[in-house]
């Protein structure tokens, strides 16, 4: 049957619990059955074989595969089928059965043959966006999937904004901004700054993204926020609290990832004890993306299967000290140390003392995955000296281990 010269009726097929058949299990219906799966429907797979991923979906119980040829009937009962097999003679036959019941369906050999066609689609928080050609004689996929790319990248990203016509309930976002490049915050964190009312930024947060928010947005320092008779921490959470309970939509930015040494938590449970809905967006830790971004990996094959994460914050020969240097000391792995530059003196010192030798390589990367990152290297032994003569200041990541004479050379 000829089709008519007039655009697609766009619709959004409600597939949950209904009969879907998918003729043929290469690599279209690879890229085709999971939307159909999180949609929801009732799938029946034929085909003699099927790649690896689409046989791990049967396995997994996700559809029923049967493994033979399409034969006349096996679209009896089905609302929307899929026809992407190797032999055009049977993706006819296919095609006319399913005209013949009225079954909408998307032929992969011959679009134009075909009674339905599959936009380019891609999703973002609660949004499908869907793409299709208007124009019957230009269908170019790329141009479509270029298209639908822009819109959902700029959704996620919040250049592109829709305003949410609905109440908005008091609530904050704990989101981990990453180690310091702005294009390293996860999409979500991304996407809900650029929803936000008011955002309450840590000095390690990414600080570029900040220039990008809209001028309604209030940033508040959380350095600046007049403590009075309180401590820090306490006036932040007092501050998030505020403006939550104004109706406000609240982002915390905080660097690196809110559960590593960012004391999420204790913000979580006040909020809690508020009565404030929280949102926790996790983010890249410095404890892994730096030494990364520097040419350093945390582990290596034949030589670190571990590694551990420490705050230096607290001297060894302070008494409120939590870590078990001595312990330390006889691993093998990568031991990585945050917040611990003023302290790196007395903590390679400790370190030696307990059996680490003092010719253990050692990296220290200042503003790490910034413009501004530097790598210095020393040894346990050198280290002090080097933190002086160079003059290395926080933020910095400190990486001890072989491991650090893994990557090329640095550059000077």
């Amino acid at each position: 049957m000829a089709m008519a010269e007039n655009p697609a009726y766009p619709v959004g097929l409600r597939l949950t619990g209904r009969r879907v058949v998918v003729l043929g299990g290469g690599q279209v219906a690879q890229r085709r059955l999971p939307a159909l799966v999180n949609a929801g429907a009732d799938i029946l797979l034929v085909s003699p074989s099927a790649t690896p991923s689409v046989e791990a979906m049967a396995d997994a119980g996700e559809l029923t595969w049967e493994r033979r040829r399409y034969e006349s009937g096996d679209l009896h009962d089905a609302w929307y089928a899929l026809i992407a097999t190797s032999d055009a003679a049977a993706n006819t036959q296919a095609s006319a059965e399913a005209e013949a019941h009225r079954v909408w369906c998307v032929r992969s050999d011959d679009a134009e043959a075909a009674t339905a066609w599959t936009p380019a689609t891609g999703r973002s928080e609660g949004v499908t966006v869907a793409v299709l050609s208007s124009d019957l004689h230009d269908r170019d996929p790329r141009r479509t999937a270029a298209i639908r790319d822009a819109v959902v990248e700029g959704l996620r990203d919040g250049s592109l904004v829709a305003p949410h016509l609905r109440v908005r309930t008091p609530g904050v976002a704990l989101v981990g901004g990453g180690p310091g490049d702005p294009d390293l915050i996860t999409v979500r964190g991304r996407r809900l700054l650029a929803a936000a009312d008011v955002v309450i930024a840590d000095r390690l947060g990414p600080r570029d993204l900040l220039d990008e928010l809209p001028p309604h947005v209030e940033v508040i320092d959380a350095a600046k926020i007049p403590y009075g008779r309180f401590m820090a921490q306490e006036a932040i959470n007092n501050a998030l609290i505020e403006h939550a309970k104004q109706g406000k939509a609240v982002v915390r930015l905080k660097g690196g990832d809110p559960y590593v040494y960012g004391r999420g938590m204790e913000e979580l449970q006040a909020l809690a004890d508020a009565g404030i809905t929280c949102t926790v967006v996790p983010g890249i830790s410095s404890s892994i993306s730096v030494p990364s971004a520097a040419g350093i990996p945390v582990t290596h094959r034949g030589v670190a299967h571990e590694f551990t994460v420490v705050s230096g914050h607290v001297a060894p020969d302070d008494e409120r000290s939590l870590v078990d240097w001595r312990s330390l000391a006889k691993l093998r792995g990568t031991l990585v140390i945050l917040m611990g530059v003023d302290k790196i003196g007395k903590i390679a010192e400790a370190l030696i003392a307990h059996g680490k030798a003092a010719d253990t390589p050692l990296a220290l990367i200042q503003e790490g995955t910034t413009a501004a990152q530097r790598r210095v290297d020393a040894t346990l032994g050198t280290v002090a000296d080097a933190v002086r003569t160079h003059e290395v200041k926080p933020p910095a990541v400190i990486v001890i281990g072989e491991v650090v004479k893994v990557g090329p050379a640095p550059t000077a």
